[in-house]
């Protein structure tokens, strides 16, 4: 199941770049074949009867390796796809060119090369057209996850979760989680600057003792999706517990900017919410420190105490 901003997209992500990888690889096995076997690539494809030819092959290949470096090495499989679908069209011209210049064999043999570039460039056309929707549809978004052992049962654990309004406890950027419905809910949350935001979310896959996974409703200022997972520690001694979530903070690009120079990055607020998770449903209380009194944003590093125990309600 995908939800609203695609937590487990990851999965057509790496398809994507799957995809890609292959083209690259593809790529090299061209980029060498054409520079090793010049003569007999040139006889194959019918025109071993132009000058140009060798001179047009060995500027292939080296282009052909300049494709492969794009897509294998830096992993960025939109450009790299793109300068693929550059190069056919540059084949393909120059194939057409050439069909027009022969007849009988070395024809027919253009003819099958020309298809081969055809139907080359339309998947390098689909998976840079994929790469690039994937890239802008992550434009401003961002993930953020963690994971903590409990000396708790998945039982435990994932009752004291699935109460959404137990959540505030250990979650300081969440200034209040009301339950409206049996699936869904309305979250207040602080924001930088000393603002708040909030936002109506349901939960879209329940499975007891195992998984939550919820998500904001349409029309949500801060678009955003997560899930809470809950494994059985080898031995029966506790429980994992994972978060995921995935949000397009206000201001996108740069809202998230903002936020992790002063602290307040949903990747931080998750580490230090299961650091508290851990403490609450463990002992009942959350311990501050000189260092990070709130947790690791700004503000509360100008909060500074000595270390002691915050009362809260036990688990």
């Amino acid at each position: 199941m995908t939800d609203a901003l695609g937590i487990e997209r990851a999965t057509q992500d790496r398809g994507s770049a799957g995809l890609a990888r292959l083209l690259g690889w593809f790529s090299l096995g061209l980029g060498v074949t054409a520079l090793a076997a010049g003569p007999r690539a040139s006889r194959l494809a019918g025109v071993d009867d132009s000058r140009i030819a060798p001179v047009v092959l060995r500027t292939a290949g080296i282009r052909e390796l300049g494709h492969a470096a794009t897509l294998l090495v830096p992993r960025r499989p939109g450009l790299g796809a793109w300068t693929r679908v550059a190069g056919d069209v540059l084949d393909l011209a120059a194939t057409g060119q050439a069909l027009r210049h022969r007849c009988g064999e070395r024809q027919r043999r253009l003819t099958y090369v020309m298809a081969a570039l055809a139907g080359i460039t339309a998947v390098d056309l689909y998976v840079s057209v994929r790469a690039t929707r994937r890239r802008r549809g992550m434009t401003g978004t961002g993930r953020a996850y963690g994971s903590v052992t409990v000396n708790r049962t998945p039982e435990q654990a994932y009752g004291f979760w699935h109460d959404f309004e137990n959540l505030p406890r250990f979650m300081y950027h969440l200034q209040s989680v009301r339950m409206t419905g049996d699936r869904r809910s309305q979250w207040i949350a602080k924001a930088p600057a000393g603002r708040s935001v909030r936002w109506e979310a349901e939960v879209i896959e329940d499975r007891p003792n195992q998984l939550i996974r919820w998500r904001s409703v349409d029309g949500a200022r801060v678009p955003n999706s997560g899930v809470v997972r809950f494994t059985p520690v080898a031995g029966g001694k506790g429980t994992e517990v994972r978060v995921e979530l995935e949000y397009a903070p206000p201001g996108r690009v740069l809202g998230a900017l903002v936020a992790r120079a002063f602290g307040e990055h949903p990747q931080q607020q998750v580490r230090d919410d299961l650091r508290r998770f851990k403490q609450v449903i463990e002992t009942g209380e959350i311990a501050r420190s000189d260092g990070t009194p709130d947790g690791t944003s700004s503000a509360s590093q100008l909060n500074q105490r000595p270390a002691r125990p915050l009362a809260t309600q036990s688990a």
